[in-house]
């Protein structure tokens, strides 16, 4: 139901944005990136849970680093027509990105878990 309602959300956020598209595409790919460039490197497996607040802040600085490089990329390139639509749309698809990528992770690790009791 989740999926279904950010899914409906997306559509009419798209259709909202209408002269801006290209801002609300580049909130959509700099948000979706920088989540999962923190996530990618946040949630690495190591065997030293030392390690674990090192990557939490690698994951921060990489998410970062990230959405000014896109931020950067989108003014440079004139992507950005309305800076009210892209702040938008990167908040959302943050929030977005980051819900479906943390219950993809719950899935595999329930996924992992069934699999390890049978």
């Amino acid at each position: 139901m989740t999926f279904i309602l950010l899914l409906v959300l997306t559509i009419i956020g798209g259709v909202l944005a209408g002269e801006h598209f290209h801002s609300y595409l580049l909130g959509l790919g700099v948000a979706s990136t920088a989540v999962g460039a923190c996530y990618w490197i946040t949630f690495r497996s190591s065997h030293y849970p030392q390690f674990a607040l090192f990557l939490l802040l690698l994951g921060v600085v990489a998410k970062i680093a990230v959405t000014a490089a896109g931020v950067l990329l989108g003014l440079k390139h004139a992507l950005i027509t309305s800076p009210l639509v892209f702040s938008l749309s990167y908040l959302f698809f943050l929030f977005a990105s980051t819900y479906c990528y943390f219950r993809y992770r719950e899935y595999w690790l329930t996924r992992l878990r069934h699999k390890d009791l049978q």
